[in-house]
């Protein structure tokens, strides 16, 4: 089963989720500054292409910046 809001398939090529690398080449304020972009980015569309996915995609975002404190 796929998971596509915590662990999408076609971000984990390589032995590695692509979320972790991103994370490992910024410094935490950078990350963070990432992962509050992706929530905006999230938000801002759901209503014209995910829904749903999208919010709880938006909510994982927030979860994980929050995470790295």
């Amino acid at each position: 089963m796929t998971d596509n809001v915590n662990h999408p398939r076609h971000y984990t090529a390589g032995g590695i989720e692509c979320i972790d690398a991103i994370e490992s080449a910024l410094t935490p304020e950078e990350f963070r500054g990432y992962c509050k972009g992706n929530a905006i980015k999230y938000v801002w569309r759901e209503a014209l292409k995910g829904g749903d996915e999208d919010m709880r995609k938006a909510i994982w975002y927030l979860t994980r910046a929050t995470a790295t404190e």
